[in-house]
C-alpha cells in the first residue's frame, strides 16, 4: 500500500470518528432544508441559486471549525514531531489530510443533492447552473479546507487555527468592498482576490476559466505554504 494510502486510510479513521462533522453537518443540512422549503414556497421558482449561496456561506463559517484539529491536535498531543521524523515527505502528509479533510466537506455536500432531486421531480429546473453551482462549491470547499490546513499548521490552539482560517476567507470574501479605497493597479488586485466575485458567476450558470483558476491556485498556494511551514521544523 503506497504511503498516501496508508496516511489517508489513518486520516478519514480519524476524522470519521470524530463527533465534530456529524454535529457540524446536521446544523448545515437543517439550515439548507429551512432555507430550501422557505425559498421554494416564497419563489415558486424551481433554481437552487440561493441554496448555493446560502452553502457558500455556511462553508465559511463551518469548514474553519471543521479543519482546526487538523494539525492543532498533532501538536497538543505531540504526535507530530513523531509524524514529522518518520520516513515520509511532508507533501503526503499534506495531501492526506487535505484529502481527509475535502471527502468530509463532499459528504456533507452531498446530501444536499436531494433538493435537486426535488426539483426534478416536481419540477422543470434549468440544469445548467445546477452543474455548474455544484462544481463552484466543490471549488470553494477544496480552497477552505486548504485554508483550514494552513492555519492550523502553524498553531497548536485549535481555536485560534478555526479563527485565522476564518479571518482569511472573510478577508477573500470581501476584498472587493476595498478596491475603491486603494489607487491603481492595488484596486485591481483587491477585485480579482474577491472570493463572491468568483463564486457568483458559476453559482448562477457562468464558467469561465479565469474563476476556475482562481480557487485552484489559492488552494495550490495553501497546500505549497502548509508543506514549506512542515518543512522547516
Amino acid at each position: 500500500m503506497s504511503t498516501l494510502a496508508v496516511l489517508l486510510r489513518k486520516e478519514l479513521h480519524a476524522t470519521f470518528t470524530s463527533p465534530i462533522g456529524y454535529v457540524l453537518a446536521a446544523v448545515f443540512l437543517l439550515v439548507l432544508g429551512y432555507s430550501f422549503s422557505l425559498t421554494l414556497f416564497a419563489t415558486k421558482t424551481a433554481n437552487l441559486i440561493y441554496i448555493f449561496h446560502q452553502m457558500y456561506v455556511l462553508s465559511i463559517l463551518l469548514v474553519p471549525v471543521l479543519m482546526m484539529r487538523s494539525f492543532a491536535e498533532e501538536r497538543r498531543a505531540d504526535t507530530l514531531e513523531l509524524l514529522l521524523t518518520a520516513p515520509v515527505r511532508e507533501i503526503w502528509i499534506v495531501l492526506a489530510k487535505f484529502l481527509a479533510g475535502l471527502t468530509l466537506v463532499y459528504g456533507i455536500y452531498a446530501g444536499a443533492l436531494v433538493y435537486a432531486v426535488i426539483l426534478g421531480l416536481y419540477g422543470e429546473p434549468d440544469w445548467g447552473p445546477i452543474y455548474s453551482g455544484c462544481l463552484a462549491l466543490m471549488l470553494h470547499g477544496a480552497l477552505l479546507v486548504a485554508i483550514g490546513l494552513m492555519t492550523s499548521s502553524i498553531t497548536e490552539n485549535q481555536v485560534v487555527s478555526a479563527a485565522l482560517s476564518l479571518g482569511l476567507a472573510l478577508m477573500l470574501w470581501f476584498a472587493d468592498s476595498v478596491a475603491p479605497l486603494l489607487p491603481a493597479p492595488f484596486d485591481v488586485v483587491a477585485i480579482n482576490l474577491s472570493l463572491i466575485g468568483h463564486f457568483r458567476p458559476m453559482a448562477t450558470g457562468s464558467v469561465f476559466a479565469s474563476d476556475i483558476g482562481y480557487f485552484v491556485t489559492l488552494a495550490m498556494l495553501a497546500l505549497f505554504l502548509t508543506t514549506r511551514w512542515l518543512a522547516e521544523r
